[in-house]
């Protein structure tokens, strides 16, 4: 197929196109090719699973529509002192994770559904093997495009918590923390059906588009979009990157511009002190992982930022940067990302060092010399580094349920 340079939302799509490049050149570099090796070996086991769809679960959710997703919060817990024999209403045990909420299936399958597409639709893009994107293909059309399958655009009901509420606007985080990467999937699968090929039709892709207005404005004008969005947290964070994705991708730049100047002039001096601390962060009982987690919305956003400016530039505009911003706050996780624990001087039930590993590079290849000068220090994921075939941070280190083992398969 021709070369093409792909309009990805987050990822660079100059630079995805110079990695296919090395690698069909029979680029012989080690750290590129065993990336690579890990990227196919997960896609491989991807090929026999799914499709899964919102329709699968055993009942609908509050608001009786099938097609309705519905989660339950995570760290919420029935009641030992409850009177009502069913442990309502649940009570908090922040960073503990209810093996309960497994009985929600829409969580689960949807966290299969953006890793799979990713992770299966970058397989092809490096490989040319039309499997990996017919089988992206079928399970993004099976969960947002097929009528019989797909969920409504709406998280109404998500993170609901039994005997208080029916859902929350901070259950938008089920989504916000991976649906950008699926974005980018589509964008490269777009580019499968424009070489003629029948993965991802143009049906498909006009049913994705028009899901993601949907969604898009649930988000921008609905209440549960707007209070997530006030957040001075990795709330917030994820909210204004989740909105500022969707907005790049159908192609709304007004809406871009608004999300990256309420990050530069509003969000980030709330939630970033002038050294770097992030407050909000810093009190949860997993500080460092909750810190990482937070600049992982972040560092996204100015990713997304940055395609949006390279657009403007190429219409003789400007646009506006959000990496300055964030330099304070990656500086103050640097000692303990390159480091370990010893450096950390706050509390975390689970200290994981590599989680901040994506983050600085992703910092480094902004030009933020810090983070340049300490890649060579940073201690790389147990289960493998695939940084080199999709470089863009991902979450590195989830709160794990009970029993997970440290480097399990993540879910994003």
């Amino acid at each position: 197929m021709a070369e093409y340079i792909p309009q990805t939302v987050t990822l660079d799509g100059r630079e995805l196109a110079a990695i296919k490049a090395r690698l069909q050149g029979n680029e012989t570099a080690a750290p590129l090719r065993a990336s690579l090796d890990l990227l196919v070996a997960e896609a491989n086991g991807w090929l026999t699973k799914g499709p899964w769809s919102v329709t699968d679960k055993a009942k609908a959710g509050p608001s009786g529509n099938i097609h309705d997703y519905v989660s339950q919060a995570p760290y919420w817990w029935p009641n030992p002192a409850s009177t009502t024999g069913d442990g309502k209403p649940y009570v908090e045990r922040d960073g503990q994770k209810n093996p309960e909420v497994l009985t929600y299936t829409d969580r689960q399958y949807v966290e299969k559904v953006f890793r799979a597409a990713y992770v299966l639709t970058l397989a092809w893009y490096y490989t040319d093997d039309a499997r990996y994107a017919a089988h992206a293909a079928l399970v993004l059309r099976t969960w947002f495009v097929t009528p019989a399958t797909a969920m409504r655009p709406n998280l109404n009901h998500a993170q609901l918590i039994p005997g208080i509420n029916d859902g929350r606007s901070i259950g938008i985080i089920d989504f916000s923390q991976a649906y950008a990467s699926v974005l980018d999937a589509a964008v490269l699968l777009a580019s499968y059906s424009a070489e003629g090929k029948e993965a991802w039709t143009a049906e498909d892709d006009a049913g994705f588009r028009e899901w993601n207005k949907g969604f898009l404005s649930w988000l921008v004008d609905g209440k549960f979009g707007q209070e997530e969005h006030a957040q001075r947290s990795n709330h917030g964070s994820f909210a204004a990157m989740l909105v500022a994705s969707i907005a790049a991708y159908v192609g709304d730049s007004t809406q871009v511009a608004k999300e990256v100047a309420h990050a530069v002039h509003d969000h980030l001096p709330a939630t970033i002190t002038a050294d770097g601390k992030q407050p909000a962060e810093l009190v949860r009982t997993r500080s460092w992982h909750y810190s990482t987690f937070n600049l992982l919305a972040l560092t996204r956003l100015a990713m997304v930022a940055d395609r949006a400016a390279e657009r403007l530039s190429e219409q003789g505009k400007q646009g506006e940067r959000v990496w300055p911003s964030l330099y304070a706050a990656v500086e103050y996780i640097l000692p303990a990302a390159t480091g370990g624990a010893t450096q950390w001087q706050h509390s975390d039930l689970q200290f994981e060092q590599y989680a901040a590993a994506d983050l600085v590079r992703a910092a480094a290849a902004s030009g933020h010399a810090a983070s340049q000068e300490a890649i060579s220090k940073l201690e790389m994921p147990p289960d493998g580094d695939t940084w080199p075939v999709r470089p863009a941070p991902e979450q590195l280190d989830p709160v794990k349920a009970p029993g997970q083992k440290p480097g399990a398969p993540k879910p994003m």
